[in-house]
């Protein structure tokens, strides 16, 4: 039996199974498996955001029920793999650390009581509804008083052995506090966007302060706790090897200088479960990915868009989830899961799977919203990526679910319809034919 539903800008998720024609073809030149089985999927999730959490408390409970059930439902959007700020990051309500007592490297101070009234109730209506969720976490800025300058956004950690001791324990009773609520925090991520120097909160690392962190401090520190949290290289959002920096000017860095300084080194490798990219870091994946086969690879952050939710940017994200998915990565993130339609606190807003009007509390889904469920609702956790030869190849990619169907995802990018043709050598009774409507996304699940 073949599933196919397709979606256009008209007619979302529209279930055209009995216009499937089966070829019983064991090749075809648009999409065929070749024989190549790859990477198994964590899954896909989002991040719990407070500006995504405050709108929903904006909407009758039926609806906050209903938008939950539908991203983190193993029957919806079935999101699996989450991620958590860890204090604040661009999208807080304000900016906040869990201690901002000068000079306390004891960590008497620290408190997630902040978290106890957002971000720590949303994951909990998640966990109603996702019984197998797991969640990594990454800082966007440590506390002030560990940083040059003292301030939330811009600026690094100052590299003193007090403050570097100071920081891993910090992270330990963050992962300590969040168990006490019933959240496991499987992954530490150890610093958002390293090459970061933003007005929201962010830190800069190099290379060499990131490898000393993990090798001497956080790695140890762990060790000492007793904790079963990975520490993750991420998230990177590159490095870039050049970038225009206006004009006619550009800014080097070398990707091996960087990533493989880190890796080489054997103190700090053997805390390293993985690497996460996002942003800049969808040029170098593929890179790591051919050096360290042996690394799990993870996307951790959709790009954000400027909020207006175009179809074009949904046409985008499809992209980056082929991309990512096909060099290796295991899991892919989206960011914002829901907001309101304001301005955000720093000003540049960003698009999201939800929108909730702030005049109307209307609930609106988003074209991105779209792309993902063809990709979570029949994309399951543990299914592995499939090898591909055709004409589709940058249009469509395959899985193997754990029950054993293929699903297919593919996207028509044209202007105009295109017939599809999809095989598998192995197994004639999965070759089908159909027509793509223009500018199209389409789910094929096949027994």
């Amino acid at each position: 039996m073949a599933t196919w539903i397709a979606t256009t800008q008209d007619n979302k998720l529209a279930d055209k199974s009995s216009e499937i024609e089966s070829t019983h073809a064991t090749s075809a030149s648009d999409l065929q498996l070749d024989g190549n089985e790859y990477q198994a999927l964590r899954g896909f999730g989002g991040c719990f955001n407070e500006l995504g959490w405050l709108p929903l408390q904006t909407v009758t409970e039926e609806e906050r029920d209903q938008i939950i059930k539908e991203l983190f439902s193993p029957d919806e959007m079935n999101f699996t793999f989450n991620r958590a700020p860890v204090g604040a990051n661009d999208f807080a309500d304000h900016w906040y650390s869990y201690n901002e007592t000068d000079g306390d490297y004891e960590m008497e101070h620290f408190s997630v009581e902040h978290d106890e009234r957002t971000l720590i109730p949303y994951i909990h209506r998640a966990q109603e509804w996702q019984p197998n969720m797991q969640l990594f976490s990454s800082p966007w800025s440590p506390p002030t008083w560990m940083k040059r300058p003292k301030a939330y956004n811009y600026g690094r950690l100052v590299q003193t052995p007090e403050n570097l001791k100071a920081y891993a324990k910090y992270f330990v009773k963050y992962i300590q506090a969040y168990a006490e609520h019933g959240i496991t925090v499987n992954q530490l991520h150890v610093q958002n966007e390293v090459f970061a120097d933003q007005k929201f909160p962010s830190a800069l690392w190099d290379s060499e302060a990131l490898k000393v962190f993990i090798r001497d401090y956080l790695g140890p520190a762990f060790d000492e706790a007793g904790l079963d949290t990975d520490i993750w290289l991420g998230t990177l959002n590159g490095p870039e090897d050049m970038a225009w920096t206006g004009g006619y000017g550009m800014k080097l860095n070398n990707y091996n200088r960087f990533v493989d300084n880190i890796l080489f080194d054997d103190g700090a490798r053997k805390y390293i479960k993985g690497i996460a990219y996002q942003w800049a870091g969808q040029n170098c994946i593929a890179r790591t990915h051919e050096s360290w086969p042996e690394i799990e690879l993870i996307q951790s952050e959709s790009e954000c868009g400027m909020g207006d939710n175009t179809w074009e940017y949904a046409e985008y994200i499809f992209h980056l989830i082929n991309h990512y998915l096909r060099n290796g990565a295991t899991a892919y993130t989206y960011w914002n899961m829901i907001l309101d339609d304001q301005d955000s606190t720093w000003g540049w807003w960003q698009n999201s799977l939800f929108t909730i009007t702030a005049d109307t509390h209307e609930v609106r889904r988003n074209p991105e919203y779209y792309v993902m469920r063809h990709f979570l609702h029949f994309v399951k956790p543990g299914a592995h990526v499939l090898g591909t030869t055709g004409h589709f190849n940058s249009m469509a990619i395959a899985f193997r679910n754990p029950d054993g169907t293929i699903v297919v995802v593919a996207q028509n990018a044209l202007e105009e319809e295109r017939p599809f043709e999809f095989a598998d050598p192995c197994n004639a009774d999965r070759g089908i034919k159909v027509t793509l409507a223009p500018r199209s996304f389409n789910t094929f699940v096949l027994d």
